[in-house]
């Protein structure tokens, strides 16, 4: 990577933080400040996934059509108006509204951010470009709770919506003096049935389901290994959950670099990565005690550690490049899919069953997405041989 292209890429790594950051921060303090039920809690966890679920292709689609830097700008500045709203409100009701807003404008700058990764890095880069990006995310991750519930007992929430208006801006402001212009490519007329097929291919599918599986496995890792440890008590749960985190932020540039370097192949990665996971959720549902606990918690951050810079780096070789921000849209949305749907899965299962039974369903998920990723290699190799 050029000088040129890694000063370009780094307020991009912070837009990656912000989102991660903002995401986090606010969750993990919103049921202390607004009191609600656990359904309404719910919900309010959820308008934030959701707005980018449904937004993201869309958005997605539009950095191809204009070019993603202004959608990334625009994106960021609109991220810190829904934030500055929450405070000039001053209204515990408003915050529903605010993380609607706040998730909308993720959903345009996230797949903008990741689209301009891809292009200002050289593809013999991209392993590096988004390792780094991932564990921007991952810092963001980590230190949103730590650092959400810190100003929120120094201010209020009040104080972590500033924080977050004030964060936005400054990337915003950095990305727009040092981030080039990435104009729209020529573009042939695609219909609904071209998408399909395009979305349809290997060269998407296979990166977009290992994504979505580990994004399922550290969202399980969140919510439900504290309930694993809880007999060590809240401080040592969240230890575990933060080292879970860590583990995925160190392993990304890591892998980044043996990729690039031609040490690790997409496929073998992606494979070895969600097979971790696999195992880390084995050990989880099988293993009592506090040992078992860190090391489930550092076996699924590996595992979604190697899975994200390559799957990522896949994706960015496989998209037409006037394509390139749907291409990426639609990739989040399985990841936001998978955050989702793992904790359903698990809790689902443990209704029926117990937690162990949860964890053991979604080792087994985890297996099935990676032998489907080694089989659908193997099967396109067969084929141009």
């Amino acid at each position: 990577m050029g000088p040129l292209s890694s000063r370009a890429v780094l307020p991009l790594y912070a837009a990656g933080f912000v989102t991660a950051f903002g995401a986090h921060g606010i969750a993990s303090g919103l049921g202390g400040y607004t009191g609600a039920s656990l359904p309404a809690l719910g919900v309010l966890l959820a308008v934030y996934d959701g707005a980018e679920i449904v937004l993201k292709p869309v958005f997605g689609s539009l950095a191809d059509r204009i070019g993603p830097r202004p959608v990334l700008l625009g994106g960021l500045v609109a991220f810190a108006l829904a934030s500055a709203a929450f405070v000039l409100a001053d209204d515990p009701g408003a915050v529903g509204v605010v993380r609607l807003a706040q998730g909308a404008a993720a959903a345009a700058f996230s797949p903008a951010a990741s689209a301009l990764v891809a292009r200002l890095t050289p593809a013999g880069g991209h392993g590096r470009a988004f390792g780094g990006y991932g564990a921007w995310k991952g810092l963001g991750y980590t230190l949103g709770p730590l650092i959400g519930g810190a100003l929120i007992a120094a201010g209020g929430f009040g104080l972590l919506f500033t924080a977050l208006a004030v964060l936005a801006v400054a990337v915003a402001v950095w990305a727009a003096l040092v981030v080039p212009a990435a104009p729209p490519l020529p573009r042939t007329r695609q219909t609904l049935l071209d998408l399909g097929r395009e979305l349809a291919r290997p060269g998407f599918l296979r990166p977009t389901a290992a994504l979505a599986a580990t994004t399922a496995g550290l969202a399980v890792g969140v919510g439900f290994l504290p309930v694993h440890a809880a007999d060590a008590g809240p401080l040592v749960a969240g230890v575990a959950v933060s080292a879970m985190a860590a583990a995925a932020a160190l392993a990304q540039p890591v892998v980044g670099r043996a990729r690039d370097a031609g040490r690790l192949r997409d496929t073998t990665g992606m494979t070895g990565g969600l097979l971790l996971t696999a195992a880390g959720y084995l050990v989880a549902a099988t293993l009592p005690g506090l040992p078992a606990t860190f090391a489930a918690a550092v076996a699924i951050g590996v595992g979604a550690g190697l899975v994200t810079p390559l799957g990522f780096a896949a994706l960015a070789a496989a998209a037409p490049p006037e394509r390139l921000g749907r291409f990426m849209g639609s990739a989040e949305v399985g990841r936001e899919l998978g955050d989702a749907g793992g904790p359903l899965l698990v809790g689902g299962i443990a209704v029926v069953t117990t937690l162990g039974g949860g964890l053991l369903g979604l080792a087994a998920v985890l297996t099935l997405t990676a032998t489907a990723t080694g089989l659908t290699a193997t099967r396109r190799r067969g084929d141009r041989s």
